[in-house]
């Protein structure tokens, strides 16, 4: 197991950019604990698509160029996504896909499992229904380690 290593889902870099919000301060934090080596991280490739995606869809292709390149040059590990995390996908879709989690988070939650991962940093609660991940919250992790 990699317990060292946390998971950083898509909303940290993105509330982190984003306007004023309760998590805001907190994933800005986080992402410097991760910029300055403090705090051990990894993203997979669909966290790039996800942003590509997001800020793509709003026309602000400035914001998600910038974004991603930002992300992957200070993240310490980007899996890429692998044949067997779509196979692991695919079977954790199967038990957590009817209590409504998503596609993507069911990728990230397979990239995690073949990695060794068993932490995520994300404001998404359905991550504490996926058996094996622990999910630290933003603002917890911040008021915990300032």
């Amino acid at each position: 197991m990699r317990e060292d290593v946390v998971f950083v889902d898509v909303n940290v870099p993105m509330y982190a950019a984003g306007k004023p919000h309760v998590y805001k301060e907190a994933c800005v934090w986080l992402l410097t604990e991760i910029a300055d080596g403090r705090l051990p991280a990894a993203i997979d490739t669909e966290i790039i698509q996800e942003i590509l995606y997001r800020y793509g869809s709003l026309r602000r292709w400035d914001i998600a160029v910038q974004m991603s390149i930002s992300l992957m040059d200070m993240m310490p590990v980007v899996y890429s996504i692998q044949i067997v995390d779509m196979y692991t996908a695919v079977e954790l879709a199967a038990r957590y896909g009817p209590q409504g989690i998503k596609a993507r988070d069911l990728i990230h939650a397979a990239v995690m499992q073949n990695n060794g991962l068993t932490q995520i940093v994300s404001t998404d609660k359905h991550f504490d229904q996926i058996e094996g991940i622990v999910r630290l919250d933003p603002q917890a992790l911040f008021l915990e380690r300032k």
